[in-house]
Formats: C-alpha cells, sequence, structure tokens
C-alpha cells in the first residue's frame, strides 16, 4: 500500500509518499493548474496500487476529493487543531507539514474526522446560498430604510407596503439618490422570488427527513433550522452527550483555567456559523413562544445581560434538538417523558 500525506493548498500541494511494500519513499510539489497532480494519482491508478491519502480538513478541495473518489483511493481527512498539537519542531514548511501527515498515518495516529457525504454538502450549498441572499436582502432593504429617514420619514415595516412603497418611490431625491431609490428597488424585487424559490425547496427537503419533521415540533424551530441541524451535525451518534454538542457547535466559554484559577472566555465559535446562528434566532422565537423558555430567559437576563441569554438559550436548544434527535421523540413526548423538576411524585410510603 502507498500512504501519501498531502500539505493541500488551493494552486499545489506537497506530498510525502512511501509505499509500504517497497519501502520507497519520495516528495514532491504538484501544481493544481497545470494537470500535475491529477496525472500523478491517475498514473498510481494505472500501477494498480491501494493508495491513502491524508490531508488536513480545508477549502477549495472539492475537485481533489472527487478525483480520489474516482480513482477508488482511500481518503482520510484530519483534524487540523490535532495535527497542529502533535508538531513538536518549531520550524513549519509544507515539507514538513507533509512528512507530518504522513508520519502520523503510518504511526497510526492520524486524527480522522467525519465527514459528511455528496448529497449532504450538497445540500448545505442551498442554506448557504438562501442565508446568503437573506443577508443581502436585508442590506439593501437597510438601505432603503436610511434614504427614507434622511427625507425624514421613519415607515419602519410600513415601508414594504403597497401604499408604502408607493409613497417612497414619489419621494422627491436629488439625481444620484433617485437613481440609488430606483436600483435597489429593482435588485429587491429581483431577490424576492429568488429567495421565495429556495425556502420552497428547503421545505420540500425538511419534508423528505422524519427526524427533520420530528425537530420542527419544537417551539420556534422551522424547517430551515431543523434541516441544517441534521445536515451539520450528521448522526446523533457521534456524540455521548449534550456537553458534546455543545462544544461542537461553538456555544461553549473558551477556557485558560491553571493553578486552581478559572478564567472564561467569548464562546469558542467553533463549528458552522450557520448553525450558531439559525439556534440563536429560533431561541428567541422559543422565548416568545413557550412560557417555561421565557421564564429561564429573563432569570439569565436579569443575572447576566440579555445578550449572554440569548447565547445560552440557544445552546439548551442545540442540546435538546440533540435529545429529541436521539430518541426519536416529538416536542410533546419531550414535555410528557422529559425532566419533572417542579412536580410532585409521590414514591413509596406515606401518601
Amino acid at each position: 500500500m502507498i500512504i501519501i500525506g498531502v500539505d493541500y493548498h488551493p494552486s499545489f500541494q506537497q506530498i510525502a509518499f512511501t509505499d509500504k511494500d517497497t519501502g520507497e519513499y519520495g516528495e514532491h510539489q504538484l501544481n493544481h493548474s497545470e494537470g500535475e497532480a491529477e496525472r500523478f494519482y491517475r498514473d498510481l491508478k494505472l500501477k494498480a496500487a491501494n493508495v491513502r491519502v491524508g490531508m488536513e480538513a480545508t477549502g477549495h478541495a472539492r475537485w481533489f476529493e472527487r478525483l480520489l473518489a474516482e480513482l477508488g483511493f482511500e481518503l482520510w481527512i484530519g483534524d487540523p487543531a490535532q495535527i497542529k498539537a502533535k508538531r513538536v519542531r518549531k520550524q513549519k514548511t509544507d515539507r514538513e507539514d507533509a512528512r507530518l501527515l504522513l508520519k502520523l498515518m503510518v504511526e497510526d495516529r492520524f486524527p480522522r474526522i467525519w465527514v459528511p457525504d455528496p448529497e449532504n454538502r450538497d445540500l448545505r450549498q442551498l442554506l448557504w446560498h438562501r442565508h446568503r441572499l437573506v443577508q443581502m436582502r436585508t442590506r439593501i432593504m437597510n438601505q432603503l430604510q436610511s434614504l427614507a429617514m434622511n427625507e425624514g420619514k421613519r415607515w419602519k415595516s410600513k415601508l414594504w407596503s403597497g401604499r408604502g412603497r408607493a409613497d417612497f418611490e414619489k419621494l422627491p431625491l436629488a439625481p444620484w439618490a433617485s437613481r440609488r431609490r430606483r436600483e435597489l428597488l429593482e435588485l429587491l424585487d429581483r431577490m424576492n422570488p429568488t429567495i421565495a424559490e429556495l425556502t420552497v425547496a428547503v421545505q420540500q427537503e425538511a419534508n423528505k427527513r422524519p427526524a427533520v419533521k420530528r425537530l420542527m415540533t419544537h417551539p420556534g424551530v422551522g424547517p430551515l433550522t431543523a434541516l441544517a441541524y441534521v445536515l451539520i451535525i450528521g448522526t446523533p451518534m457521534r456524540f455521548q452527550c449534550g456537553k458534546q454538542i455543545g462544544s461542537y457547535i461553538g456555544m461553549i466559554p473558551s477556557e485558560d483555567s491553571s493553578a486552581g484559577k478559572q478564567r472564561l472566555g467569548h464562546i469558542s465559535k467553533q463549528g458552522s456559523s450557520l448553525l450558531r446562528f439559525l439556534l440563536v434566532e429560533a431561541a428567541q422565537v422559543a422565548v416568545r413562544l413557550d412560557p417555561e423558555w421565557r421564564r429561564r430567559y429573563l432569570h439569565l437576563a436579569f443575572r447576566r445581560e440579555p445578550r449572554i441569554a440569548k447565547v445560552a438559550m440557544a445552546r439548551r436548544l442545540g442540546v435538546r434538538l440533540f435529545w429529541m434527535w436521539r430518541k426519536e421523540w416529538t416536542y410533546q413526548q419531550v414535555l410528557e417523558f422529559g425532566s419533572h423538576t417542579g412536580q410532585l411524585v409521590t414514591g413509596h410510603g406515606v401518601k
């Protein structure tokens, strides 16, 4: 078997490889744009060799992963943080990185991570595409609100009604401000149907998955949040407890404690920023809809501050969804079989 450690870059890759059968060792730098990397791996395929490739998790490598899958080569993706922690020497170069990856694979110390399948990745593109378009639409709407406020019109949400827009279009503006208003409104009119189409697609994908539909029974959790949660977490069996979910989505505080003194900082923000955003949004809706969630939120907000309380409730929601998914429960089953705090339960003894 040929084992290859790949230090991947968008334009090239530095590799270190060894053949476990013959003991052969080599190092190369392979360019991507000139097809040198693809030719190298296809030549290995012609030799009918068993190949295992290891690389750090990185972006802009989708084509490379597809190539290895086409050739039938085994690909290991490693955790960059753990790989960095295993580096002993302070000299960091591309060659040293490739050698380290190869060494970890040969010694069976390579920190592999879970990798979603191609369908999962493609559906994530749907979620990200809609998310970015909604952000762009929000920026456009904020600019239009600013134009109206500069003319003394603070209409807020009324600006988007039929009458409010008609009044806004009649406002006398300077030439360049008028052009800005016209073109922003045109952009807004083009984006709304596209976002609506993507929203329908998200709803359809959510309805295909029983796990997503169960998560949607929780107050505040819609098809977008539930689908993103299932796609990004992958499978609940990857985690043993809710604390690991909080760590995975980056909603636990960073910590630098020593000598009996605990130092906690801001949340780590590791993991998917999209899922964190959606959980915070969903938690705020849950606080408005569910009295118990509102009571907990107000308690935290008075003790600490509202922004900390929002993140804490979002983390709680992430853990709650994990257990709903793992136990295959709906929200009503959580209320029935979950926490019984505050309920009078009489066991054996005097009633």
